[in-house]
């Protein structure tokens, strides 16, 4: 084998390793984001959807005490677990009234873990994918 044969793939198998370790580095725990003693509950209407791995993102504007409309984002599962209890696309459109429970970032600003989300039509899913979230249960099926 040739030295520049070798040193080429030694740089290309570091190049993998280090791309590998970066993506696993890049996914957090519910912990490192989320804040267990701070629930959250609240209603409004969905103003964007981002249904993309690895995870999905529901933002909302929800209407303050004053009458101002304040626009939140809460962390779903992925798109994989929220088709597999059901959820749609479509469930969860620009417009569409929600109500989500769940916890309150760390961050103080107006994001989210949503545990749940409930539609207009009574229909309730469990939304959360986190292995370390409170309460976390397996989410295939359970609505």
């Amino acid at each position: 084998m040739s030295p520049r044969f070798s040193t080429g793939l030694a740089a290309l198998a570091g190049a993998f390793i280090l791309s590998a370790s970066f993506h696993v580095s890049a996914h957090h725990a519910f912990a490192a984001e989320f804040d267990a003693d701070r629930n959250l509950d609240v209603k409004g209407d969905v103003t964007k959807l981002k249904w993309v791995n690895p995870h999905c993102w529901l933002y909302f504007d929800v209407k303050n005490t004053d009458g101002t409309l304040q626009n939140w984002g809460v962390e779903f599962g992925t798109p994989n677990q929220l088709a597999n209890i059901g959820l749609t696309r479509e469930d969860v459109k620009p417009g569409t009234e929600v109500r989500i429970k769940g916890y309150r970032s760390k961050n103080g600003g107006p994001y989210g873990y949503a545990v749940t989300v409930t539609l207009p039509d009574g229909r309730s899913f469990k939304t959360g994918g986190a292995q370390d979230a409170p309460g976390a249960q397996p989410t295939t099926g359970a609505r």
